[in-house]
């Protein structure tokens, strides 16, 4: 009978990766995410303001966007909170882009213009949707089941 009841508490105490979130347990991980994204929005605003257009077109930069594809989807997929699900998607979305014009050599100057325009606004958005796993697991937000 004893070991019938410790069954069945280990059973109901859950941790809070079982539960699906991997930044909404600690507001650390939101504020890294959004320190980040800002670091790289202004990083992209500027190559904007100093009319700089050019992209790296070698192995190692698309390799790395590759490892950072992977890894971000697979974050998306592992979370069940739809706020860590739609950061990481901006941010897939945002490395999608940035592998894009790598592996395009021909790209216009005006092409890559609006490439870093819209990674810039990927950036600034991805850091408003770190902001919003500071709420923490009790918050309301929506789980899949």
């Amino acid at each position: 009978m004893a070991t019938e009841s410790k069954t069945e508490t280990t059973d109901k105490v859950k941790s809070p990766y079982g539960r699906g979130h991997l930044m909404c347990r600690t507001p650390l991980w939101g504020i890294v995410g959004f320190l980040a994204c800002g670091y790289f929005a202004w990083f992209s605003i500027a190559h904007v303001v100093r009319v700089e257009y050019s992209w790296p077109h070698d192995a190692w930069t698309a390799a790395t966007y590759v490892v950072w594809i992977v890894l971000l989807a697979g974050l998306a997929f592992d979370t069940r909170c739809l706020r860590e699900r739609l950061l990481f998607g901006v941010l897939v979305l945002n490395f999608v882009i940035g592998f894009a014009l790598t592996l395009w050599r021909s790209a216009l100057a005006t092409d890559v213009h609006i490439a870093r325009m819209a990674t810039s606004a990927l950036w600034v958005v991805g850091g408003l949707l770190s902001l919003t796993t500071l709420g923490g697991i009790g918050s309301g937000q929506s789980e899949r089941r």
